[in-house]
This record gives structure tokens, C-alpha cells and sequence, in this order.
């Protein structure tokens, strides 16, 4: 057999590190329903990942998942959100911005589409006919793009934030996802930021139009095809690696995003130390990368042997009704060592970042800061164990706060295999969230301090992200230099 295996081989035989199709099944009954599912930890003897497996066969594997998941291709826009329910961020609220960008990729879409449908007829015209054609349909696609995007390649916030100066020492970018323009951008930026307390600098990949956008994802993620944006980032955020007066470097990721920050990673894990990609962290939503990467690392100081990861937090939001989504994270999160982090998998649809991410798990309240309190973050944790293998005592343990002595463990209510009753009762439940462990127990990142009583855990507790809402900070360890 060859040592590189097809993407359908490597399902069949490790379907057991990720949630299976069951597990997915489960949460579309539930009304409210948040998965999680940790961090995949890989090995060293496992068969290479598919991803470097012949770009034809990747190819051809796209286009028959692109055509399995196309009953979700509405979940892209939808829900529209209205009255009092939309906000300013949003990417389809009623502004001029908003409806100018509607009409150029309207616009785009539409001669896009009549343009890929007029080939074949003009291949029984003559050749000097056709150059001529493919030529005047570029430049004015080109031209239309130019009204789209603007020509900054990077995107600064407009909004006020950190005015005294305290986060200096970090450094937060953002690369977007298909079929965003300056405006959307700019709104993400702000909204970014604005979520956050921090100020975010956007690198843009800008927007070809809906059609060709989806054919350089689709080259982009199977021939690694890297574009003048992705080269842009990676420069940025390697000077940002080895500056020594930053401290943490925060890279944001959406869509196509995820795509390109997948390859900008593998770049990096080739050319800077553990010790400086340690202070990186990374957070897609709605990713459409076919694998992320996380090498391990092994270290010995005398007695003492330290096993971990490059990157120390890799966080996924999905949303099960976004089709890019379907097509990215979800589908090749069930391939072992092939999308490290944790993944968090709301019921929601829709795949526009202001709209249907942030409104949603960061929900801004009428005073301009996140919300306390929203429908995602806090439903109720419950771990599944059902699809799974053996060992989640090794979760209880590890729910334990070490400082204080407080087990999480028995607060949390676990599905074990073949529980018939619990798998119904999980089932008919309307406000909770499923935890499933992969391959590594999970630690919250809220703890309990020594003496308070075990509570339920929620979404927003395992969630590191959440902790950065309106400038906060989660808890660190000291970083070595």
C-alpha cells in the first residue's frame, strides 16, 4: 500500500479521533446545542496526514464533498438578521456601505457566471476571437474588484481602543475570508476590536468575486498555492515572533482565512523555535482549511521529561448549518492528527463573521461592550464519551484544580458507552452542551477557587477566548523568551 493514503482510507480507519457521523446526528435534534470537542494530539506512527497526499485526488475528493454538503449552501447568509436584532457590524445590515458591496458581488456573480458558461461556444471561434474575450472580461472584472477592495493590503481599526497603551506588548491580526471587500474588512476590524480591547490590524485578502474566490480556495487548499496576502501575514507576524518586546501574538482567522493561515503556519513551524510559537495563539470561525497543523515537542531537564505542543492554544468555532464550515473544519476534524485544537460546534447556520460568529458567541450590548451573558456561552457543558475510546477517568482527574483541590469531575455528567437512558436523556435535552474528548483530557479555563463548591460547567468556561472580551486576559504562565 502506499504510504500516502487517500482521505476515505484514513476515515475508515480513524473515524474513533473525532466525533462521528452519530455524534453530528444527535446535536441536529437538539435545539440548542453546543459541541466541544478538544484538542487531537497525534503521534508519531501514524500514516502521513492526507493533505500531502496527490493534489489530483484531493481535487477530485473536493468536488465530491462540495456537491455532498450543497444542501447547506443557503446556511451561508442565512439568518438575516432585522430590527432590533441587527447591529451596525453586521455585514448585510442596511447601510450604504453594505448595499454598495452587495451590488459589485452581485455584479461579479452574475458576469462570473455568465462568463465560465460562454467558453465552451467560443471554442468553435477563432483563437485571436477568444484571447480578445478572456482579455476584456478580466479588466473589467479587475476594475470591478478595484471598486470592491480599495488597494491597502492592510486594514487599521477606526474605532478607539487602548488608548493608555495597555496591551502594546501584543500583537492581534486578522486575515478574512471569501468575498470581503474593504468595507466588510474594515467592519471586522472594528468589530475585532471593539470585542476584544484591542487594537487588530486586518491583512486583506481581497475579493475576486464569489466564483473565482471559491476557485482559488479551492486551489489554495489543495495545491498550497500562497497569493501576495498570505505572504504579507506571514512577514508580519514572523517580525512579530521575533520582536522580544511582544509578548503574545494573537492570529484571527475566518473562511478562506483559515486556508491561508494554515499554510502561513506550516511556514512558520519550519523556520521559528517552539519557544517563539509559543507566544502565538490562533482562532478560526468557520474555517475552511483541510488541515491544521501543531507539531509535538519533547524536552528533557535532567529528571524532568515535558511533552507538548508548538502552539499552546488552537481554538475552532463552527457553526453545523455553515457550508464552508461543512466543507472545512467539521469535515476533517474526523481525520486523526489532522486539525489540532479545540473545537467548539454551535447548531446555529450562517458564515458571515459579524453576523453569525460574533453576534452570536459575542454579543455586543447596548453599551458598546460583550455581553455577560448570550445563548452560546452559556449552555451547560455535558462530556460524551459515546463514539469514543476508553480512559475518561483520565478527564475527571484532570478537572481537578491542582492549586485548590476542587473536582470539576464530579459536577460533570458523563455519557458512557452503551447508556441507553443517558444517551436519551442527553437527547431530549434542550440547553446542553456536549464535550467530547478526542485523544487528551480537558482542563477548563475557568477554575474554582479552594473551598467554593462544585458547580456546572458552561461553554464560556472552556472557552480561552471568551476571556478576552472588553480587554481582559486569561490566566498565563510565564513564557520563557
Amino acid at each position: 500500500m502506499s504510504r500516502l493514503e487517500t482521505l476515505e482510507q484514513l476515515r475508515e480507519r480513524d473515524d474513533t479521533f473525532a466525533p462521528s457521523d452519530s455524534t453530528v446526528a444527535r446535536l441536529e435534534k437538539l435545539d440548542r446545542t453546543v459541541t466541544f470537542v478538544p484538542s487531537q494530539i497525534g503521534a508519531a506512527d501514524q500514516v502521513p496526514v492526507s493533505y500531502t497526499s496527490d493534489p489530483g485526488r484531493l481535487l477530485w475528493y473536493d468536488l465530491k464533498l462540495f456537491a455532498s454538503k450543497l444542501t447547506k449552501a443557503t446556511g451561508v447568509f442565512l439568518p438575516l438578521r432585522v430590527g432590533r436584532d441587527a447591529q451596525p457590524y453586521d455585514e448585510l445590515y442596511p447601510s450604504v456601505t453594505n448595499i454598495w458591496s452587495c451590488v459589485l458581488h452581485t455584479i461579479l456573480g452574475v458576469n462570473q457566471g455568465m462568463f465560465l458558461c460562454s467558453l465552451p461556444w467560443y471554442l468553435f471561434a477563432p483563437v485571436f476571437w477568444l484571447i480578445l474575450y478572456v482579455i476584456f472580461f478580466f479588466l473589467i472584472n479587475a476594475g470591478i474588484c478595484r471598486l470592491l477592495n480599495g488597494s491597502d493590503l492592510k486594514i487599521y481599526p477606526t474605532i478607539s481602543v487602548d488608548p493608555r497603551g495597555q496591551f502594546r506588548d501584543e500583537y492581534w491580526i486578522f486575515m478574512n475570508g471569501v468575498s470581503v471587500g474593504r468595507g466588510w474588512l474594515q467592519a471586522n476590524v472594528n468589530r475585532l476590536s471593539q470585542t476584544f480591547g484591542r487594537r487588530v490590524v486586518g491583512v486583506h485578502n481581497p475579493s475576486d468575486g464569489i466564483v473565482f474566490d471559491l476557485i482559488q480556495c479551492v486551489i489554495q487548499r489543495n495545491f498550497s498555492y500562497s497569493t501576495s496576502d498570505v505572504r504579507e501575514a506571514y512577514l508580519s507576524i514572523k517580525e512579530a515572533l521575533l520582536d522580544k518586546s511582544i509578548k503574545k501574538v494573537v492570529f484571527i482567522l475566518h473562511s478562506q482565512g483559515g486556508i491561508e493561515g494554515g499554510l502561513i503556519m506550516d511556514w512558520l513551524f519550519a523556520e521559528c523555535s517552539r519557544f517563539q510559537l509559543r507566544r502565538m495563539e490562533i482562532y478560526t470561525f468557520g474555517c475552511a482549511a483541510n488541515h491544521f497543523n501543531n507539531p509535538d515537542y519533547h524536552e528533557t531537564d535532567g529528571d524532568q521529561v515535558t511533552d507538548g505542543k508548538c502552539i499552546e492554544h488552537i481554538e475552532h468555532y463552527a457553526n453545523l448549518g455553515d457550508f464552508v464550515s461543512q466543507i472545512g473544519v467539521l469535515n476533517y476534524t474526523r481525520v486523526a492528527n489532522r486539525y489540532m485544537g479545540r473545537l467548539f460546534l454551535s447548531p446555529d447556520s450562517g458564515h458571515l463573521l459579524n453576523q453569525h460568529y460574533l453576534h452570536t458567541m459575542f454579543h455586543l450590548g447596548q453599551d458598546g461592550r460583550v455581553a455577560e451573558n448570550n445563548p452560546f456561552m452559556d449552555l451547560e457543558v455535558r462530556v460524551n464519551y459515546h463514539d469514543l475510546d476508553p480512559g475518561h477517568e483520565q478527564m475527571a482527574s484532570f478537572l481537578t484544580d491542582r492549586s485548590g483541590g476542587v473536582n470539576f469531575g464530579s459536577k460533570m455528567k458523563f455519557l458512557d458507552r452503551g447508556d441507553a437512558e443517558k444517551e436519551k436523556e442527553a437527547i431530549a435535552g434542550q440547553h446542553v452542551a456536549f464535550v467530547g474528548d478526542v485523544n487528551r483530557a480537558v482542563r477548563p479555563m475557568v477554575l474554582l477557587q479552594s473551598g467554593q463548591e462544585p458547580r456546572r460547567m458552561f461553554v464560556k468556561d472552556f472557552s480561552r477566548l471568551w476571556q478576552y472580551r472588553n480587554g481582559g486576559s486569561p490566566p498565563d504562565e510565564p513564557v520563557k523568551a
